[in-house]
């Protein structure tokens, strides 16, 4: 089926679920990442690439030059897997992570949150709800984050380049809150489970 964004708009019907819900589960909030945001997440990886290309490059040359001259192949070769490397620090990771894109689905159910990714094969995460300890957000803007989630200590699930996030941390919230124990507490205090640093999301 199509899905809603997080931003609540229609669209992006080619992206489709690749994961059963169980019996009588209800999802109540679905979407992906921003593409943009998502390609450009590692944009310091290229920087780190553009240093190493001209050093791997001129080193390739040489080898080539000196193949020949003292006919030794793996002269040839020795530069190329480094010259590789710098290529896809540059660009190729870019291309990568545009590619992944297109398989990358984010979804809350009423028990449990779902990330679906993979390029080549599907790799499905979940965390139930009832094991939720404490989310964070990082902000990108007023209207563009990355949640991080925990069980406990441990980072469990990495939610990347939301839009409109604070849907989805509202959500969360309440559900966090219906799970409080039942011990005279007001319902405020509930918050308390949650540590977020939404800054000009707020």
């Amino acid at each position: 089926p199509c899905f809603r964004q997080s931003s609540g708009k229609k669209g992006r019907c080619e992206m489709r679920r690749e994961f059963d819900l169980a019996v009588g589960e209800e999802v109540r909030w679905e979407g992906r990442p921003a593409p943009r945001c998502y390609t450009f997440r590692n944009w310091r990886h290229s920087f780190f690439g553009l240093v190493l290309m001209p050093v791997c490059s001129f080193w390739q040359v040489s080898g080539l030059d000196f193949a020949k001259e003292y006919d030794a192949l793996w002269l040839a070769w020795l530069p190329l897997p480094f010259l590789l490397m710098a290529i896809y620090l540059t660009i190729g990771h870019l291309f990568q992570a545009r590619l992944e894109w297109n398989h990358v689905y984010y979804a809350l159910t009423d028990r449990r949150l779902i990330v679906q990714s993979g390029l080549l094969a599907r790799r499905i995460e979940s965390l139930e709800l009832k094991d939720l300890t404490y989310f964070n957000v990082l902000p990108y803007g007023e209207q563009l984050g990355t949640l991080q989630l925990y069980k406990g200590q441990e980072r469990r699930l990495t939610l990347r380049c939301i839009e409109h996030p604070r849907l989805l941390t509202d959500l969360l919230q309440e559900a966090m809150k219906k799970r409080q124990p039942p011990n005279g507490d007001s319902p405020g205090q509930a918050l308390d489970w949650v540590t977020t640093d939404q800054g000009s999301l707020q």
